[in-house]
């Protein structure tokens, strides 16, 4: 079943339970697929969506840091909801440990030996991990080992 068609069930699922934090942020992810197929003329497939729940869960922990800035402690918590639920739907998360093994394989088979070398040593693990690791994560761990 495609996460398309999950949506849709868990919508609806949602719309009878009266939940209404989940049916906004399902609505929510349906609506920014269903404007990239439109622009793009495209039918996405699951990897695709992935990346636009990676995207929206990233653009979210970025507002909860000026909502707490602007001292908006139901709006940090509106948003940390939200997640929970674009989380529910991406693939299991890679720990730490798992990504700098991974990062550490990259770094051999790529030969990279210095900081120079992080865009195309990230570009792999972002790769490699496919929506299971944040980007930032990634990055801080490329940078940590390539010192």
């Amino acid at each position: 079943m495609s996460l398309k068609d999950v949506f849709m069930q868990d919508l609806k699922t949602a719309m009878k339970e009266k939940q209404e934090l989940r049916k906004s942020t399902i609505t929510m992810l349906r609506a920014a697929v269903k404007q990239i197929e439109i622009d793009q003329r495209i039918e996405l497939d699951d990897a695709a969506i992935i990346d636009i729940m990676a995207k929206q869960i990233k653009q979210k922990r970025a507002a909860i840091e000026e909502f707490a800035r602007g001292n908006r402690q139901d709006l940090v918590d509106e948003a940390n909801a939200e997640i929970d639920v674009l989380m529910a739907y991406m693939p299991k998360q890679l720990t730490r440990d798992e990504i700098v093994v991974l990062v550490q394989n990259i770094i051999q088979t790529t030969g990279a030996t210095g900081i120079k070398d992080m865009g195309r040593v990230v570009a792999s693990a972002k790769d490699a991990s496919k929506g299971q690791a944040d980007g930032k994560t990634l990055s801080d761990v490329v940078r940590e080992l390539l010192k």
